[in-house]
């Protein structure tokens, strides 16, 4: 008879998809939840009683701050400014694949900064890589730099002990943006708490941002945790993110200030009443610092320490690119705004009109695919117009969210038939391809696709959060870069064939079987072309979760 603690990793691992649709999971059937429905019928009625368009806090007075109004007078600005003073017009970019490096560029952000440090996130974890920020974010605040901290309640439950003692930080302060009006851990009242306000709480903001003085920031699809960072033993992410600094940060930070300033962005001394005392910072502080010194010798610190990539980047023009470029953001309160100015209007909008433009050829990267009418109608579209199109995603083995496969899986053969290369990305990369060069083997052992990207006629990329399916179009807010620049293209294009190749991904066709149309998947196996007529996979119990979820009408939340 298996034990508790076993029982609880099996049901974790089984509703950890929830978290993709971002809805309180379903009840966890070891919460000590009360032996009653009278506390269960109460909370129904305070919530019912309450405003149900609004977040908990959002009517209580709060400070509104802005970006700094004179970067260029920073050592990062006296860096920076006359750089892209030679480069009139553009700003300077550079791709980050490697997760080691995107984290060691964090916080090395962090360190430089003299100013101000704006970070925004939907998930924001308390594991190695989180706790190597947070303490970088906290020596920031002792040198007197101003940290804004917004970070997305879905996923911040359960994590308000570490983002209350910080913002009792006199120069932290910490927001969680459409917050739950529960703030305890029976998982039963938050879930009936999202059931009796789906229409606020299943509004998320998606987006991943990290500004340091209003002249550098990293933005993409990478959350803060080990997953994201080549670190721990969790399942690996493959993700991207852009380093940028120049005149386009004013625009990213613009869109910052817009949600920090919104009702959604609600102080966390708001939600919990009091901050944590001083002695518990001072507490926290301690246990960070015995953190920091137990990773000493771990490869992360000691990339850390080296100073690059960062350096390399202020210092060395050949690191970076210079280009034209534009942020592509939602507004805030994109729930009940159809359009505005470009940092408020929706992102979809421009996404999809960009990519309506290509003329030969668009490469994308979306790791939960669930085009949708509107989606496949673009798509028609390109390839009516004779545009080449490839598409690399995750497959049944690979994909973190069965949810978000059962609502891909419907569009496989119309993909297919319409001409479309595509591929599913293997969960064991870091073998040869027949392209050359190897794959980086994640820590874990097991890789996940997680980038978003677009390449537009090989000219024009897209890095960002957003996925190509109707959550992220339609219900997250979002944000990304649209950047001019054909070698940060051939990046990414050249990293596409890599991961596509039979080696790392499996490679679909059509195939026809008693008169009708299915799927066939070629890939490599020691070595040896190989194909299989069945989806590849041994997990039963994840195959019977992708024929459930398959069954219910949940595509417009996927």
């Amino acid at each position: 008879m298996p034990d508790e603690a076993q029982a609880r990793k099996r049901y974790a691992g089984r509703i950890r998809s929830t978290a993709r649709l971002n809805i309180a999971p379903l009840p966890d059937p070891f919460a000590r939840a009360p032996a009653t429905t009278v506390w269960l019928l109460a909370f129904a009625a305070l919530l019912l009683s309450a405003c149900a368009t609004m977040p908990p806090g959002a009517n209580q007075p709060k400070s509104e701050t802005t970006a700094l109004e004179r970067p260029e007078d920073t050592a990062l600005g006296r860096k920076v400014e006359p750089r892209a003073k030679a480069h009139p017009g553009l700003s300077a970019f550079r791709l980050f694949a490697s997760g080691s490096d995107a984290l060691s560029l964090r916080v090395q952000m962090a360190d430089s900064a003299q100013r101000t440090l704006d970070v925004q996130y939907f998930i924001f974890k308390d594991d190695d890589s989180g706790q190597l920020l947070m303490s970088a974010l906290l020596r920031a605040a002792r040198r007197g730099v101003r940290v804004r901290i917004l970070i997305d309640d879905t996923e911040a439950r359960g994590q308000e002990d570490r983002v209350g003692v910080l913002a009792a930080h006199p120069n932290i302060d910490v927001r969680l943006y459409n917050p739950f009006f529960y703030r305890g851990s029976v998982a039963l009242f938050r879930y009936t708490e999202f059931a009796l306000t789906a229409s606020r709480l299943n509004y998320r903001m998606h987006n991943k941002l990290f500004i340091a003085d209003n002249e550098i920031a990293v933005v993409g699809g990478r959350n803060i945790g080990d997953e994201y960072f080549d670190s721990g033993d969790e399942p690996q992410f493959g993700d991207y993110d852009v380093f940028t600094m120049g005149p386009i940060t004013r625009q990213l930070s613009r869109s910052f200030d817009e949600y920090w300033n919104s009702t959604l962005a609600v102080p966390v001394r708001a939600l919990l009443g009091t901050l944590p005392s001083g002695p518990k910072l001072q507490q926290m502080e301690d246990e960070l610092a015995a953190h920091l010194d137990g990773m000493r010798d771990s490869p992360q610190v000691k990339a850390i320490r080296t100073g690059d990539p960062l350096a390399a980047l202020l210092n060395s023009e050949t690191a970076v690119a210079w280009a034209k470029a534009e942020v592509v953001a939602d507004s805030p309160d994109k729930a009940s705004v159809e359009g505005g100015t470009t940092i408020g209007a929706l992102f979809r909008r421009r996404l999809l009109e960009t990519a309506a433009e290509v003329k030969n050829e668009l490469l994308m990267v979306s790791p939960y695919l669930v085009p949708g009418e509107k989606g496949m109608a673009l798509l028609t579209s390109l390839r009516a117009r004779g545009v080449t199109l490839r598409i690399l995603t995750n497959s049944l083995l690979s994909t973190d969210v069965p949810a978000v496969h059962a609502g891909y899986r419907r569009y496989r053969v119309p993909l297919l038939e319409l001409g479309i290369d595509l591929y599913e990305v293997k969960p064991l990369p870091g073998k040869p391809n027949p392209r050359g060069g190897l794959l980086k083997t994640p820590s874990s052992g097991q890789f996940s696709l997680h980038a978003k990207a677009f390449v537009f006629d090989r000219k024009k990329v897209f890095i960002g959060s957003a996925n190509f399916d109707a959550r992220s179009l339609n219900l997250n807010t979002e944000i990304g870069l649209i950047i001019e620049s054909p070698e940060l293209a051939r990046q990414v294009v050249a990293r596409f064939d890599a991961i596509a190749s039979p080696a790392n991904s499996f490679v679909l066709a059509l195939d026809e079987r008693n008169g009708s149309r299915g799927v066939i998947w070629q890939s490599l196996k020691d070595g040896k072309p190989i194909t299989y007529r069945d989806e590849p996979g041994d997990d039963r119990w994840r195959e019977f979760l992708v024929d459930l979820y398959a069954t219910l009408p949940i595509e417009d939340q996927l």
